[in-house]
C-alpha cells in the first residue's frame, strides 16, 4: 500500500468536515475581520463602497481559506498517524548461526 494514502484520505476527511461544522463560522469571522479592517482603513461607519465590500469579502476568503487549511492539514496528521499505527510490521528473520566443530 502506498503510503500516501492515509493521509490523502484523513485530508479529504478533514476537509469533509470543515465543510459540514466549519465553514459558515469561520465565513463569519472572516467577514467580521474584514469589517473591523474596512474600518481601520476608512474609518466607522463604513460605507458600503466597492473598496470596503472588496476588504470584507477579502477577509471571509481568507478566514475559509486559512480554517479549511488548518482542517486539511489537520485530517492529514490524524490519517498518517492512524496509517502509522495500523500497519503490521513484518517480523525479523531469526538469525541462524551455524558453528563448526
Amino acid at each position: 500500500m502506498n503510503r500516501k494514502t492515509p493521509s490523502i484520505i484523513g485530508a479529504a476527511v478533514g476537509l469533509a468536515l470543515f465543510l459540514a461544522i466549519a465553514l459558515l463560522p469561520a465565513l463569519l469571522y472572516g467577514g467580521y475581520a474584514g469589517v473591523l479592517l474596512a474600518g481601520g482603513i476608512f474609518g466607522t461607519p463604513v460605507q458600503p463602497t466597492f473598496l470596503v465590500r472588496s476588504l470584507i469579502m477579502f477577509g471571509m476568503v481568507m478566514g475559509a481559506l486559512g480554517v479549511g487549511s488548518l482542517f486539511a492539514v489537520g485530517g492529514a496528521v490524524a490519517g498518517a498517524a492512524v496509517g502509522v499505527l495500523t500497519t503490521s510490521v513484518a517480523p525479523a528473520k531469526a538469525a541462524t548461526q551455524e558453528t563448526k566443530a
